[in-house]
């Protein structure tokens, strides 16, 4: 007979981890699944796996920002793919702009009368992409050299190391040597403002060079993991890369709030991805239904805890 369900017991002062360790114990929906990611997390950390995180919605602006530089640090992640929009808001902070808090049913048409742009229920104002372009069209002059082609990854490589804000994922990424891909770069304020420095200079960011880059790091990966926030791009770029490899993934996570009926690969199933070859027949895997504001922190933070 499989275990009972232990009811979750919740004491005052309680640590992420003692709370991780109770819902271990229930075993049971979320809960359980929560848990179940710390134990794959930890199981790739001990076995010095290659862990590849996507990272696709809007992850930066939801607060999440100093979770992947910490995880970075931390040596809990080895490879980033990232939206051009995760790039583009860590870059906004890291020159001195800030996301604000703001209301999801506010009038959108007045919103863009004060200059606010808005992700749910996070606000944009105007000055931080003012602030955004100001700063990165000089940035890019000193990176860029005259005729450049380069990858996306060693874009975002020379940015990283010219931030001076530690706080930033991509100067954290740099500093530690971690790559981090944006093939659609192109889908991005980051990629328009790439595209206006373009006009004036002899410069292309080759993704092809990206997929390169990443198919060598896929080969020479050890017991490769990943750990996809959202889907997307990031996603598939991510499981796209073991195709030309004689190996699949032994361990994936996965925190999505997609359905996979309507046949997208934000909501597809980790099972489905082994009809790819993408995932191992045999792997460690787990799937968490939630927002990955909420579930990320948790799963991190027990993580490090237990490391």
């Amino acid at each position: 007979m499989a275990r009972w369900v232990k009811h979750i017991q919740l004491r005052a002062g309680m640590r992420i981890d003692d709370l991780v360790q109770e819902m271990e114990k229930c075993g049971v929906f979320s809960a359980g699944r929560v848990a179940k990611a710390v134990e794959i997390y930890r199981e790739m950390l001990r076995q010095k796996s290659t862990i590849f995180m996507g990272v696709g919605g809007a992850v930066v602006p939801g607060g999440l920002r100093q979770a992947l530089t910490d995880a970075i640090r931390k040596d809990l992640v080895n490879v980033l793919v990232v939206t051009g929009a995760n790039a583009t808001h860590d870059l906004i902070e890291a020159f001195g702009g800030h996301h604000a808090q703001g209301d999801e049913q506010a009038d959108d048409v007045e919103l863009r009368n004060r200059r606010i742009s808005r992700i749910y229920d996070v606000y944009v104002p105007q000055e931080a992409f003012e602030i955004f372009e100001d700063n990165i069209q000089p940035l890019l002059a000193k990176v860029l050299e005259k005729g450049s082609r380069i990858s996306s990854a060693e874009l975002l490589r020379r940015i990283g190391l010219e931030l001076t804000d530690r706080n930033s994922f991509l100067k954290a990424a740099a500093e530690k040597k971690v790559p981090v891909f944006c093939p659609a770069i192109a889908d991005s304020i980051l990629g328009l403002q790439i595209w206006l420095y373009s006009q004036d200079h002899d410069i292309v960011i080759d993704t092809l060079k990206d997929i390169k880059e990443i198919l060598e790091l896929a080969s020479g990966a050890k017991k490769p993991g990943a750990v996809l926030l959202g889907g997307g791009v990031p996603k598939n770029f991510i499981f796209q890369s073991m195709l030309l490899t004689p190996r699949s993934f032994d361990y994936a996570i996965q925190i999505t709030m997609d359905r996979p009926e309507p046949g997208g690969l934000s909501g597809a199933t980790l099972e489905e991805a082994k009809s790819w070859g993408k995932v191992a027949k045999d792997a460690k895997t787990v799937t968490v239904v939630g927002d990955t504001t909420v579930i990320l922190p948790i799963i991190l933070a027990a993580v490090m805890k237990r490391s």
